[in-house]
């Protein structure tokens, strides 16, 4: 009988023939929030780990790279990938890491730890907060909204990243702060990690990855601002666990759009071992191991989830353009 598991091994053999299936999250919530439609909580979490570790051979994202280069990955390889630095990693996904012995990288956004909040979370909980069946934004050009109910202020929130997401830096984080006080919201300062929980994170064998310092998109910043923001978010993760940091996450990481080239070329320079995009798909050997793909079912059912994990292992590999 054809299980998943013996697709997986057909498919992602040992050795050079082998294909590196790369997870991506971003935040694992304490129970399911209506507003946040697409992060998973504790219990799904849990269970879709205990799919993986029965499917596949988790491996360190480090140490899945450099087997990557060698050709030596083992059958079935797979590594479990976190962006942004959300407490919530630290709290609540890493305890159910460690009870099912599973390893896992977090790319750490440094600008925001300590008490920061990334702008899209300024525009989540301003339009949550928000009193009143309409919130009115039109002084900043960005018309009004429902918010009588969840599904209208999950809309809200969509139309409004939409909007926000590739502005300048400086005027996106302006502009969401300006939706936060127009919506009578303060902007929360217990969604990101600390500089401790990433220590602690480090000291119980996970890996800490770069993630710049701001999250800017980094096609729409100068180059040598984006070269700073690379370099310095490492900079800081060093100075916080005391070890080198090897790997790195683009942010939003769709190639052209979000990043390119030479983007590529100055992770290269600044020596990273690998770094990882969210462009589907699985890694060969012989890829470029600073354009790695990154991928995550969004189904519910156990089947589901592994019949697409399965279907992105045929993904063709894609890699940043000019």
């Amino acid at each position: 009988m054809l299980t998943l598991r013996s697709a997986y091994r057909r498919v992602a053999p040992s050795g050079a023939r082998s294909r590196l299936t790369i997870l991506i999250f971003h935040r694992v919530l304490a129970s399911p929030d209506p507003l946040l439609p697409d992060e998973v909580d504790a219990v799904a979490f849990e269970a879709r780990m205990r799919w993986v570790k029965d499917w596949f051979n988790v491996l360190p994202l480090g140490e899945a790279v450099q087997r990557l280069r060698d050709g030596r990955l083992p059958e079935r390889p797979l590594a479990i990938t976190f962006d942004d630095g959300y407490a919530d990693n630290a709290r609540i996904a890493t305890p159910i890491l460690r009870r099912l012995g599973l390893p896992a990288t977090f790319f750490i956004a440094t600008g925001f730890l300590d008490g920061g909040c990334m702008w899209n979370d300024t525009v989540i909980e301003a339009v949550r907060a928000a009193k009143g069946p309409v919130l009115d934004l039109a002084s900043l050009g960005l018309g009004a909204h429902r918010v009588d109910d969840a599904r209208n202020r999950r809309a809200a929130i969509d139309r409004l990243i939409a909007a926000l997401k590739h502005l300048p830096p400086g005027d996106r984080a302006d502009k969401a702060a300006r939706i936060a006080e127009i919506a009578g919201a303060g902007a929360p300062s217990d969604l990101m990690m600390s500089a401790g929980d990433v220590r602690r994170l480090h000291l119980d064998g996970m890996t800490i990855g770069a993630h710049t310092v701001n999250h800017p998109i980094l096609t729409r910043i100068a180059d040598g601002e984006a070269r700073a923001e690379i370099e310095l978010s490492r900079r800081r993760l060093e100075d916080i666990t005391g070890a080198p940091v090897r790997l790195f996450a683009y942010p939003n990481g769709k190639r052209a759009e979000d990043f390119g080239l030479r983007h590529v070329e100055m992770v290269r320079t600044l020596g990273f071992d690998g770094a990882v995009t969210t462009a589907w798909g699985a890694a060969r050997h012989g890829a470029d191991p600073l354009q790695l793909p990154r991928f995550t079912p969004w189904d519910r059912q156990r089947w589901r989830y592994g019949l697409r994990l399965l279907r992105n292992l045929f993904e063709p590999a894609r890699t940043a353009v000019q």
